[in-house]
């Protein structure tokens, strides 16, 4: 008996792992990550904007405590 299964396949995006899908095609490779960044940032503007967001927020959290 053969298993069919390929495991080296990638799966197929549905509308739950699309961006998971988007960040890992832009993200591996061996290009520059300023040039992974910028064409994530293209294909995606909102997804990157939101991301932006949630650091600034979390940068601005952790400084708030120092004096």
């Amino acid at each position: 008996m053969t298993d069919t299964t390929d495991t080296n396949a990638a799966p197929e995006a549905n509308s739950k792992t699309s961006l998971s899908d988007a960040i890992r095609a832009h993200f591996s490779g061996d290009a520059p990550l300023t040039e992974k960044a910028t064409g994530f940032v293209k294909e995606r503007p909102w997804a990157s904007a939101a991301l932006i967001g949630v650091a600034a927020v979390v940068i601005l959290n952790t400084l708030r405590g120092r004096r």
